[in-house]
């Protein structure tokens, strides 16, 4: 743990907050009669974040799983950012819809003039009737059992967290999927249009078929619980085999409109889990053997509405690898006031560690303030 100097930070930041006022709400437009009659709606939202961190683990505007910079940095760091933003399309003509949104974690700019980011593709779908084709989040990725947090991913360190290409079937409670296939770690990232200046194997993916996800889905008057199993081939590094991984989450109600949730995952499931922490195929430092990574990630979180304008959230997330003996693990504790109907403040303290086999341990402390308009 590392101790903070931040009144200063904590006085600037909530004063930002608290001047903050709302936007525009929701616009609609419709057109046409009958079947033919569609209705277009915008929508997400604006966000500010002021971020404080502290420690050995260099400054991120959000935790991510792999190792960042690759060694300990000393880091004492407050950071302005705006970029987990977003706006959101959808054009509906009933059992026909289509969705597209973006944010700006894209890249580029800087923080000298224009503090300019690109616009980066988080959704773009559509649905006809029971099925939906084009990318969103994968089927594996239970969403509604992650927590409410400020940090931008939270704890997806012990989550499964990915979006995809696929194309799913939804049938009562059961959702069956293909989706895009990918080892993440055979020198390809992405399609083979993107592996340009690559030669031999590794400017062609060598997956044939694609991924096949299942997931089966309880609803209770208590909430709800699901559980999902995936098929994939790993075919790289002298590999070629098929590896599986199972998810357990859920939402459990418990006083008032307080709530439990949970996942866990299991198996192999690459890049599907702790948001792609190692590779799906490693090299065992005992036998010197090429090998599959096996994955356990887990995370819990509990919500608490002190009345019906506040509430806070305490989360943890880890992971662990077999083989490799990484592990990764976030907490976050958080105190959010809900302004109106569109428009929160808050405050998040947290910290993220790493534990491999073979280094010194180290973590960093973060804080963080934030107001985000909902439209």
């Amino acid at each position: 743990m590392h101790a903070f100097k931040l009144s200063a930070v904590a006085a600037a930041g909530l004063s930002t907050l608290l001047l903050a006022t709302p936007l525009q709400a929701i616009e609609i437009y419709k057109s046409g009669e009958g079947d033919e009659q569609a209705t277009v709606s915008v929508g997400g939202y604006v966000k500010m974040d002021i971020r404080h961190v502290n420690g050995d683990i260099a400054y991120q505007d959000y935790w991510v799983a792999n190792y960042p910079g690759g060694e300990p940095t000393d880091t004492s760091h407050t950071g302005f950012n705006v970029r987990e933003s977003r706006v959101n399309m959808k054009v509906d003509y009933g059992d026909i819809s289509a969705f597209v949104e973006i944010d700006f974690y894209g890249g580029g700019g800087n923080e000298i003039i224009s503090n300019s980011s690109n616009p980066r593709l988080r959704h773009m779908y559509f649905t006809y009737q029971n099925w939906l084709a084009g990318q969103a989040w994968s089927t594996f990725m239970p969403v509604h059992s992650m927590p409410e947090t400020l940090d931008f991913g939270g704890p997806f360190v012990g989550e499964a967290f990915m979006r995809a290409v696929l194309v799913r079937y939804t049938y009562g409670n059961w959702e069956f999927a293909i989706e895009n296939p990918e080892t993440w770690g055979d020198g390809d990232v992405g399609t083979p249009s993107s592996a340009v200046g690559l030669s031999g194997d590794q400017a062609d993916p060598d997956e044939s078929i694609p991924d096949f996800i299942t997931r089966y889905t309880h609803r209770a008057d208590w909430g709800w619980v699901s559980v999902a199993a995936m098929v994939r081939q790993v075919d790289e590094g002298g590999i070629d085999k098929t590896s599986a991984a199972a998810n357990i989450a859920g939402v459990i109600r418990t006083v008032g409109k307080d709530d439990f949730r949970f996942q866990v995952t299991g198996g192999k499931p690459g890049r599907y889990a702790s948001a792609a922490m190692t590779t799906d195929i490693v090299v065992d430092p005992v036998s010197d053997e090429v090998k599959v990574e096996e994955t356990l990630a887990y995370s819990f979180s509990y919500r608490h509405f002190w009345s019906d304008t506040l509430r806070s959230t305490a989360y943890y997330g880890a992971a662990k690898t077999d083989v490799l003996e990484m592990e990764r693990s976030q907490w976050g504790i958080n105190l959010i006031k809900q302004l109106n109907n569109h428009l929160k403040v808050g405050v998040e303290y947290g910290n993220y560690a790493i534990d491999d086999e073979g280094i010194i341990a180290v973590d960093s402390d973060y804080l963080q303030f934030s107001a985000q308009l909902a439209f």
